[in-house]
């Protein structure tokens, strides 16, 4: 049996303050987070900044990844209320960029994107309104459902490959890598098609589950070719010492993700955050300030 890595010291991070954690708490007051759902490790920084990242449709996911912390089981119906109470929370936190997830809704025949819709048109509302990054599941690959939610042209529309292909089977079992793909080409294509500024695609993947040097690189030209403007790359935490979630196979060296953060800008990408604490979401109101510069 192999030895678990210890975990670096690059890796380490402050606690999350009870104070920020209290103040974010009555804040978001019938909203969840990823922040909080999938244990994030950048949590207390986020918190102490106050901003976090909703979540929307519930805590339970219909699908059951290997890799995220986020309760699987039976979902429960929507909530009607949901974007009203999220456009109330990111006024009095101040928001000027609102970053959007969910649970993976399979049960739902658009798998949530007319909610997505509506929370955007919440936010729209706000006067001043802030930008809106939104962070999809895979709708099934639904191209309908994709233009529900392009409809709405969010600043930016982000959807994960989280992983290299060969490792799909283990770590994202009810997912595949070509599906992720369209939706990425299919959103590029939908906001090809909008007026000046378009909306920007987005991706992410994990490293330290076993993938290689190359392997990583394979998967950033895809996501160049796919239309994908922004990438994001992070270092895999295992959430907690159970069985069902992947093992850490390697902590990966700051200057490995130096490496593939010039790697990925070389082949175009208009953005780029590649280290070990970066997360889909992590100050993605910076990288899109950097571009509007």
């Amino acid at each position: 049996m192999s030895k678990r890595p210890r975990r670096p010291s690059w890796l380490r991070v402050k606690a999350l303050n009870p104070r920020a954690r209290e103040m974010i708490s009555r804040t978001l007051t019938g909203l969840h987070t990823v922040c909080e759902e999938a244990n994030c490790p950048n949590i207390g920084e986020c918190y102490a900044r106050g901003t976090a990242t909703f979540m929307l449709m519930g805590d339970r996911c219909t699908r059951n990844c290997a890799f995220c912390m986020v309760a699987h089981g039976e979902p429960q119906p929507l909530d009607p209320g949901e974007p009203a109470r999220l456009a109330r929370a990111a006024t009095e936190l101040g928001l000027e960029h609102v970053v959007v997830t969910s649970v993976t809704r399979d049960d739902l025949p658009d798998g949530g994107a007319a909610h997505f819709a509506a929370c955007i048109d919440e936010l729209r509302r706000l006067k001043p309104a802030p930008s809106v990054e939104v962070l999809t599941p895979d709708f099934g690959g639904k191209e309908d459902a994709l233009e529900i939610v392009l409809a709405r042209r969010p600043e930016v529309f982000n959807h994960n490959v989280e992983t290299v292909p060969r490792l799909y089977p283990e770590v994202r079992p009810e997912a595949d890598y070509g599906r992720s793909l369209g939706v990425l080409h299919q959103a590029f294509r939908l906001a090809a098609s909008e007026s000046n500024p378009r909306t920007l695609v987005k991706s992410g993947l994990m490293v330290g589950l076993g993938e290689t040097f190359d392997e990583v690189v394979v998967v950033l030209g895809d996501l160049r070719e796919a239309g994908v403007d922004l990438v994001t790359i992070g270092q895999y935490l295992k959430p907690r010492s159970t069985k069902q979630y992947c093992e850490v196979a390697r902590y990966v060296e700051p200057g490995e993700f130096e490496a593939y953060a010039e790697i990925a800008r070389d082949m175009g990408f208009a953005g780029v955050a590649s280290g070990p604490l970066v997360r889909s979401s992590y100050r993605a109101s910076e990288q899109l300030g950097e571009l509007k510069q």
